[in-house]
């Protein structure tokens, strides 16, 4: 059928919280109702990846990209314009003149983007094969079987450059070229979709947004090293991603693209979900494996490898979700094409997830080399309330920040080594001028205590033990011997902890020491806190100069330690005062200071 316009609403996991689902029937209902059901198909797709600006619709071929939509809104935007051909202009991202109009790939969010895993993210049906096939789906999958062997995959896959996007970055070809070599009975491929960093969801809205990418990956990696099943293994805390993939799987096994004889060429490949409990170990990949055997999830000694001895002692390759599905495309388009993107030492692009006080926060996939302050503030649209950029942890709890001073830093694997941090998983936390950089450390630390499966001494006591410092520095209770003791502390857990979460546990506390020592020895000599974000050491006082005596203050205090005279200058009992910041939200005249 034929449809004169297409409403797209966005069906990612951000914006079906916000009421996107009661958007999409309304809009449907709507259509009914109005008697233009035949000229107008509504579907839901994956993020379009302004997530600030949702839940996000967008109808085409008018390229209206509308932002903020409620599900009152959707009988307008049916009657005016689907019925009238006039555009809402309220609803639009940007009603001036110059921006009206323009498509959403022109929108100064999407201009120094460039996406290739997200290339049918807010483009597609995710829950129709027909959609993916037709943008190229399952193309690369069918010249693989009919055209390439299983070392001409290898060969394309080297020269890509590709290299994983799980954290470490190990060069995709050889770990499909060390399991492909190693004589087996049995190999499996298995994709990591356990994506637990603070603040990460970039595995998550892949798989939402365009699920069969992942499954044509996983059939082409099974054919070059020689497997006939693989394993997803997700964190259950994803019901919308499961869902969508139970539903590609089954499409794809609908149409020989998955299970026997896929495309008449005698190669067998299928699939199972495997559900994760949500332990953030589970992301190291011996970790993952124990818990898909049903094993408690914890990790194993390295070497062997799971190239050589994987899921139930079988030669097993793990890629995560992103690093999947960049090589449909590769096959497609060739590994020069993707080489061709990026840095001499990181091809291709990167997505992360952009959060914090930043003004555009969303998902955003750049080409590597692409400079933190493009990131920023070209695509970020610049930090919120116009406060100071102070500094961006990359990484997660394995990584580290990077301060304003190198803000035009690339990114790629190898700047952010040197500055102390690493690319990891995508997850990408802006901070400004009121963070105050001990508690970030202190914040990542708890997290990654938290999620230590305790199997290892270094990690489980030196991890405790770290933290214990950490809280007693943000009370006023820390000094300066804690700073070196943190050190040696650090050095341990890196060099004797079993799996990556405790060697890189120390991260943000050594890359918060590099680059914002003051605020360590502010903390520990002057017992104050720069950012005015450590309880403990702020303190609230009424400057007499500024107080009108209007008693706001004192009737909003929760234990009434504030006190004075009608229209006369007020005072807080610092010795009563729980320091919960009332006053100072509440004053409208910048009569309380904050210390």
């Amino acid at each position: 059928m034929n449809f004169k316009q297409y409403i797209l609403v966005c069906g990612g996991t951000g914006c079906e919280s916000s009421k996107s689902d009661e958007i999409y029937r309304n809009l449907l209902s709507a259509a009914e109702s109005k008697d233009v059901k035949s000229d107008v198909q509504i579907l839901k797709t994956g993020c379009f990846g302004l997530c600030e600006k949702g839940p996000i619709v967008k109808v085409l071929p008018d390229e209206s990209f509308y932002v903020h939509v409620k599900p009152e809104d959707a009988t307008e935007i049916i009657e005016e314009h689907v019925i009238k051909g006039r555009e809402v202009k309220r609803l639009l991202y940007d009603t001036s003149d110059s921006k009206a109009n323009k498509a959403m790939e022109n929108l100064d969010f999407y201009q120094k983007q460039f996406r290739i895993v997200l290339r049918n993210c807010g483009v597609i049906n995710p829950e129709d094969i027909d959609e993916y096939i037709a943008r190229d789906g399952y193309a690369a999958l069918s010249k693989v079987l009919s055209e390439m062997t299983p070392d001409d995959v290898i060969a394309e896959l080297k020269i890509s450059g590709l290299r994983g996007r799980g954290g470490a970055g190990f060069p995709t070809w050889l770990k499909w070229n060390l399991t492909k070599e190693v004589e087996s009975d049995q190999k499996y491929v298995v994709c990591n979709a356990d994506e637990g960093d603070p603040g990460a969801y970039m595995d998550r809205s892949t798989l939402e947004g365009d699920p069969h990418s992942l499954i044509e990956a996983m059939a082409i990696a099974a054919y070059t090293i020689g497997a006939d099943y693989g394993y997803i293994y997700i964190r259950a805390e994803y019901p919308l991603a499961i869902n969508r993939l139970k539903i590609a799987m089954e499409q794809a096994r609908g149409y020989g693209l998955l299970g026997k004889d896929i495309l008449g060429s005698g190669f067998n490949f299928d699939l199972e979900i495997r559900l994760g409990a949500g332990a953030f170990v589970c992301g190291e990949e011996t970790a993952l494996i124990a818990s898909l055997e049903g094993e408690r999830g914890m990790p194993r000694p390295r070497p062997p490898f799971p190239s050589v001895k994987g899921v139930f002692g079988k030669p097993t390759v793990i890629n995560n979700v992103e690093t999947w599905a960049n090589v449909p495309v590769i096959l497609h388009k060739g590994g020069k094409w993707f080489a061709s993107i990026g840095t001499e030492d990181s091809k291709g692009t990167k997505v992360f997830a952009l959060t914090g006080k930043i003004n555009n926060s969303g998902l955003v996939e750049v080409p590597m080399g692409t400079t933190l302050r493009e990131i920023v503030y070209d695509i970020g649209g610049g930090i919120k309330d116009g406060k100071k950029f102070k500094a961006v942890q990359t990484g997660g709890p394995s990584g580290g920040v990077i301060t304003a001073d190198y803000i035009d830093t690339p990114i790629d694997y190898a700047s952010l080594q040197k500055l102390g941090s690493i690319m990891g998983s995508g997850g990408m936390i802006i901070m400004d001028e009121d963070d105050c950089m001990v508690d970030v450390a202190k914040f990542y630390l708890d997290f990654t205590v938290d999620e230590s499966c305790g199997k290892c001494a270094p990690c489980r006591v030196g991890g405790k033990t770290m933290l214990h410092l950490l809280e007693g520095i943000t009370k006023g209770k820390g000094t300066m011997d804690d700073i070196e003791k943190m050190k040696k502390i650090a050095l341990g857990m890196s060099k004797a902890s079993l799996c990556g979460l405790g060697q890189t546990a120390p991260n943000p506390v050594l890359s918060t020491l590099r680059y914002f020592e003051d605020e360590y020895l502010a903390h520990i000599q002057e017992k104050r806190c720069p950012a005015g974000k450590c309880k403990d050491l702020t303190v609230y006082e009424i400057i007499s100069d500024k107080c009108i005596g209007c008693g706001l203050c004192a009737r909003r205090c929760p234990v009434s330690c504030i006190s004075g005279e009608k229209r006369q200058p007020h005072v807080i009992d610092q010795e009563k005062c729980i320091k919960c910041g009332e006053c100072y939200s509440v004053c409208k005249f910048e009569a309380v200071s904050k210390k």
